[in-house]
């Protein structure tokens, strides 16, 4: 509501003069400076590529070029960027010297110019070039009759060299075309590297052809052809991104055991691995003490490691239990024969004989932060997700890790599949400020990846859990550690959302798909209203254990539709802070508005649900609220005296644990009001 008149002013902002804070750029750029001059484009726009390159840069063009085109609808004559300085005369000149080289400390920075008459893109690598593309194609603007770029001259590069999101395809696959389309996101918010992790508890997902039974008794037929693998590299490579493959061991390794249950450490007791239909920490983990197991694994990383280029081979080795270990004679008498006091002392004797085994095949060992030991080569990178980044007294693995010689990756902060506010994201940064840490040991601190963790997630919401969210955390990566501005980073993500679904992301649009069938095929408004103040139950409340959900379970639910960071409960929670801070009438009237729009939105929904059986379990949450609304605005608008006994025995119940596995997030203003 109070934002209506500015976002007006912004969609017909005069091309004269476009200032900085109105740019919605994400990352935001390291140098920024903006004139009173503009690029008109007009179908004749062309694109020229020069220097020492490859045909990536030609690629990234012409992807360019069409998204433009789609955006603009001018029908531009040229079609694609084919080869090397094909139109000289082209108003978008890009130069870069040579290929990047994808993995870390590439040089990816670049200079953007644009002029009222030319834009210049200047990089010493074509990654730097690519990134430039991304960043110009944010700039557009328009006047209401033309389309064209402000005259800035732009000057960037990234923080960090790791920026990087992981996607699980082990609980719930994700096919092809959900990889590539984030691949795409990633690309257009200037991360570079994906993470793939490929085989848990609850799936096998990569084909070996040595051992087609992996596919055959761990999959349920749903997994990556090597064909297809390769497809999904190269589709990453033209986009500037390295692909780091995992297959999770020694434990989360029920899929691996189903199909060489000789390999696992339990002892015979007649019940076999099978893959897992649930979610948690499991026992099935490999047996590090038998010859066949390092067999198996090398059999394995000799198909896997020539798929991917990266130098990275990332093991996992988390949440090992050692229940299996602790239970195996065997086992216990192999750590007395070789002076392993611990079971953290066997998983380093396990990881330890893994090193060479990835070095033979031109990979450098990656894992979970719990393969950090004493005795762990220092080769390896520690990726960090437990604790708090604020020092080794307070759990920091981050901070141990560099302290300990180890290069690191933060994770920790990042678990999108949390569904944490993005504000908790964006301000957590790679780089602690409370510990001394010397130049050396920030060097080793190479950034920080997302996670996206998928027990609760299908093909058709996966999306809708990474983004936006990731976005800002891709700016807290690349940007200067000064950019924090919590308004500015919401202002601009906004529109960044609608930029990342042009481009074939769905986190918008499958939305509608849930609700509809929610509503039995009714009118959605009335619980997309819902799903504004809503949002799903966080960190591992919506799922416990594993107790309600399994990997074949509906995930078509309310909840399901519901995002974290609720824009309608953003916007009301600000009107209700700044109405009790000074009591003016704007924020006044906004919050009235909000109230009212939810008395409605309850009417219809009783409405609708005589013939929805899905939505039962909403229900007596819209009631509660449009009953704590009703006295709200009659408090508001009449100065009526609240009924608090009311109130309060309906936020009682709103703010008890309900069926719909959804919280209210304009709670706590609600009770706000309600004390006046």
């Amino acid at each position: 509501m109070r934002y209506l008149p500015v976002f007006l002013l912004l969609v017909f902002v005069s091309n004269a003069q476009v200032k900085k804070e109105q740019l919605n750029l994400m990352p935001w750029p390291q140098k920024v400076e903006v004139s009173s001059a503009v690029f008109l484009l007009n179908k004749d726009f062309k694109i020229n590529s020069t220097g020492n390159f490859d045909a990536r840069i030609l690629k990234g063009a012409s992807r360019f070029l069409r998204r433009l085109d789609e955006r603009t609808g001018l029908f531009f004559t040229q079609a694609y960027v084919t080869k090397p300085n094909e139109f000289p005369e082209a108003q978008l000149q890009i130069n870069c010297l040579r290929k990047g080289k994808l993995g870390l400390n590439e040089d990816e920075s670049y200079h953007l110019s644009v002029l009222s008459n030319k834009i210049l893109i200047n990089a010493n690598t074509d990654l730097g070039a690519l990134h430039a593309l991304e960043t110009l194609s944010q700039l557009l603007q328009n006047n209401g009759t033309e389309f064209y770029f402000p005259a800035v001259e732009i000057t960037d590069s990234p923080r960090f060299s790791w920026r990087g999101l992981m996607i699980d395809a082990a609980r719930h696959f994700q096919p092809v075309d959900v990889i590539k389309r984030n691949l795409d996101g990633m690309a257009a918010m200037k991360m570079n590297v994906f993470h793939w992790h490929l085989a848990d508890n609850q799936g096998w997902r990569i084909e070996i052809k040595k051992h087609p039974k992996l596919t055959e008794l761990a999959s349920d037929g749903d997994f990556y052809t090597q064909e297809e693998i390769a497809t999904i590299v190269k589709y990453a490579a033209d986009r500037g991104i390295m692909v780091i493959p995992e297959i999770d061991v020694p434990g989360h390794a029920s899929a691996l055991l189903a199909a060489f249950p000789e390999i696992g450490s339990k002892m015979n007791d007649g019940i076999p691995y099978s893959v897992s239909r649930k979610s948690g920490i499991h026992d099935a983990t490999l047996d590090p003490t038998n010859p066949k197991t390092y067999q198996v694994l090398g059999d394995i990383f000799a198909e896997v490691c020539p798929l991917f280029p990266s130098p990275y081979f990332h093991i996992g080795g988390d949440e090992n239990n050692g229940k299996e270990w602790n239970a195996n004679p065997k086992i216990q008498e192999f750590k007395k024969k070789n002076n392993l006091e611990t079971n953290h002392d066997l998983q380093t004797y396990f990881n330890m004989k893994l090193v060479p085994m990835l070095k033979k095949q031109g990979k450098q060992l990656m894992g979970w932060e719990e393969i950090m030991t004493k005795d762990m080569s220092k080769e390896a990178i520690i990726h960090a997700w437990r604790g708090v980044n604020e020092g080794m007294e307070a759990g920091g693995s981050l901070v141990k890790a560099a302290k300990s010689g180890y290069k690191t990756v933060l994770s920790n902060g990042y678990y999108i599949d949390l569904m944490l506010p993005v504000d908790s994201h964006y301000l957590n940064d790679p780089m602690p400020k409370n510990v001394d840490l010397t130049a050396e040991e920030k060097s080793r601190i190479l950034g920080g990846e997302a996670t996206m963790w998928s027990e609760l997630v299908t093909p058709l919401t996966i999306d809708s859990r990474i983004w936006p969210r990731t976005a800002a955390i891709a700016e807290r990566l690349w940007s200067n550690d000064t950019v924090r501005d919590l308004e500015s980073m919401h202002k601009r993500l906004k529109q960044i959302s609608f930029r990342l679904e042009e481009i074939g992301l769905t986190h918008i649009r499958n939305k509608e798909v849930i609700l509809r069938n929610i509503a039995n095929y009714q009118g959605t408004k009335a619980l997309n209203d819902f799903t504004k103040i809503c949002e799903p139950y966080k960190v591992y409340k919506r799922n416990g254990g594993g107790k309600k959900y399994f990997m074949h379970s509906p995930l078509t639910l309310f909840a399901d539709a519901c995002n974290a960071d609720a824009s309608d409960a953003y916007e009301f929670n600000k009107a209700v802070n700044q109405y009790l801070t000074d009591k003016d009438e704007l924020s006044q009237k906004e919050i009235v508005y909000y109230l009212k729009q939810w008395i409605t939105m309850n009417e219809e929904l009783i409405v609708m649900s005589k013939n929805a059986p899905l939505m039962q379990p909403i229900l007596p949450m819209a009631q509660q609220l449009s009953t704590i609304a009703v006295e709200l605005v009659a408090n508001l608008e009449n100065k009526k005296a609240l009924n608090k006994t009311l109130i309060q025995e309906n936020l009682k119940l709103l703010n008890e644990r309900n069926s719909a596995d959804v919280e209210l997030v304009i709670y706590e203003s609600l009770k706000k009001l309600a004390d006046l």
